[in-house]
């Protein structure tokens, strides 16, 4: 998609998006713009409302935006308006944008248009959405020059689909192989440097416990290393993503669910979609960021509950549960990015327990770090764009859910409660005491179900909050 500004809408033939703000149902002054009059009692701009009106040669698209603005909801709100209404959209479309809204809303309008063209049927044949016809140009109407919030909105948008199709895809095309081309590939387009290390390469390091849980599967595991290093950079953010690309819970198999079992990794592909994402900004800050990818899969070589293993960091760790494997390959990741590029701070996200679920449901991710300052921006740089945090607890009063009597540490505590924060207090046991790390479980809010489509799908949750964060450090 690009974007270019109409002086006018003289000669314009094609569809008109007109955000209107919420007047009230009785209002005696309608809704007007080029030449269409709208009453009250058709459409006075209600959230979540529209009104189509064809004159002109022109398919007037009223948008209703409510009484108060908030990102997320004019994100989705635009983001409706194209995904539902493919259909009224003509070669040439033309935005208007109201003279009250301000950078941020212009970015979350057109990043909300880019975002409908977003299709779950990878695998069917589907019309194209217009919007993604290479020559396409997104006019707009505006009193000043909205270019550099519009294609900021462009490029998170661009970010976060390449997040749903990681996600969204099947296993059999998203393996650990894939993920590594991916990041490869991207990073010659964007501006990153990548390292893959395979399984000889991981071994010889010493990744032993990201080693353990791909034991099982076919697919090679691949340890993804990629670094974002601009010019003078005066920060350095460490960024760590569960890349599980498909989890049967190995020989604690799991006994429902498995079918969205694919999401698993959606930590890792929140990852990629932010280092995308800030390269593609230009952002100022050194990011280096590392995710582990494998498949825990189920075969003669699978590890065992009760194997003892070893880590990169060189703790043990006995194994209670191999369905508790994203925390095995999260530990050699943080502790190979904390050991060998000493970042300044560390933010990690996993799906990571059902537990978290459990806890905070499907409205925000939990939050541990020991970090109040950490905890208090990354809090808000969610809240501002409507991608929440929760900060749960790190106590040493859980310390005792992870000792283990014949190693170092264990995987699981085994107990019904307190399950997202005993996984916390395992991967904090490998950060090396961090002074600034933070661990998000996303479990909750990285899958799930909307309006969008009939089954589960990826939301790209991270990609914007981890970027956002590091924008304003």
């Amino acid at each position: 998609m690009k974007i270019k500004k109409l002086q006018s809408l003289h000669n314009f033939t094609g569809t008109i998006l007109i955000p209107a703000f919420e007047t009230t149902a009785k209002s005696i002054v309608p809704i007007e713009y080029h030449g269409v009059t709208v009453y009250s009692q058709v459409f006075y701009g209600k959230k979540d409302t529209h009104y189509l009106v064809e004159k002109y040669d022109c398919t007037h698209v009223f948008i209703g935006l409510g009484k108060d603005l908030d990102y997320k909801a004019l994100k989705t709100t635009f983001r409706r308006i194209a995904s539902k209404q493919k259909e009224v959209f003509a070669k040439n479309v033309a935005l208007v944008i109201p003279e009250k809204f301000t950078a941020n809303q212009i970015e979350a309008a057109v990043s909300g248009l880019l975002l409908g063209t977003y299709d779950l049927g990878h695998y069917k044949k589907t019309e194209a959405h217009p919007f993604l016809d290479a020559d396409f140009e997104l006019n707009y109407i505006s009193k000043t020059d909205i270019d550099e919030a519009a294609n900021k909105g462009i490029k998170i948008a661009n970010a976060q689909l390449e997040t749903f199709a990681l996600v969204d895809l099947p296993p059999n095309k998203i393996t650990p192989k894939y993920l590594a081309n991916w990041a490869t590939e991207t990073g010659k387009k964007y501006g990153f440097e990548v390292t893959v290390f395979g399984r000889e390469q991981s071994e010889h390091i010493g990744l032993h416990s990201f080693l353990s849980v791909g034991k099982g599967s076919a697919q090679e595991p691949q340890f993804i290393i990629m670094e974002y290093k601009p010019a003078g950079a005066k920060k350095h953010i460490g960024l760590v993503g569960k890349g599980i690309t498909f989890d049967t819970g190995g020989l604690n198999i799991k006994t429902a669910g498995m079918v969205q079992m694919k999401c698993d990794m959606a930590g890792g592909a929140a990852v990629l979609g932010t280092m995308q994402l800030i390269a593609d900004l230009k952002l100022p800050i050194r990011v280096t960021a590392i995710v582990p990818a494998c498949e825990n899969s189920v075969d003669a070589q699978s590890f065992l509950p009760s194997d003892v293993i070893q880590s990169y960091a060189g703790h043990s760790i006995e194994i209670i549960d191999t369905d508790a494997e994203g925390r095995l390959i999260l530990a050699d990741g943080l502790s190979y990015l904390i050991k060998n590029y000493k970042p300044d701070t560390v933010v990690d996200l996993a799906t990571l327990t059902g537990s978290v679920v459990g806890t905070l449901g499907y409205e925000c991710a939990g939050l541990f770090t020991n970090n109040d300052d950490l905890s208090k921006k990354l809090q808000q740089a969610g809240d501002t764009i409507g991608e929440r945090l929760w900060q749960l607890p790190l106590w040493d009063a859980y310390k005792p859910d992870i000792d283990s009597e014949i190693a170092d540490v264990k995987n699981y505590s085994g107990k019904p409660v307190a399950g997202a924060i005993s996984a916390a207090k395992f991967l904090e046991f490998f950060t090396d005491n961090h002074a600034s790390w933070a661990h998000l479980d996303i479990a909750g809010v990285a899958f799930g179900d909307d309006e969008f489509a009939k089954t589960k799908h990826a939301t790209a949750y991270g990609v914007h909050l981890i970027t956002n964060f590091i924008e304003n450090l």
